[in-house]
């Protein structure tokens, strides 16, 4: 679900700003880069659960703040 290439370039900025950490030699970026995202997407299901639970009040949602969310969503 994540984009690679995407998460080599953010992984790489993170490096560069802990320039005190370096990946070991015999770890390549295109394995790290796999891993992290798979990881990271280990746990992207429940956290889309929890948000959609949460975003729709439980079954209850307000469709007001809804809509004021969309509106703001858009103007930005």
């Amino acid at each position: 679900m994540l984009d690679r290439k995407v998460v080599t370039e953010f992984l790489q900025g993170e490096f560069e700003d802990w320039s005190d950490l370096e990946i070991p030699a015999d770890i390549y970026m295109d394995d790290l880069v796999e891993t992290f995202c798979l990881f990271t997407e280990d746990d992207l299901g429940e956290w889309l659960s929890d948000n959609f639970k949460s975003f729709f009040e439980h079954g209850d949602p307000d469709w007001d703040w809804i809509r004021d969310r969309i509106e703001h969503y858009k103007k930005q």
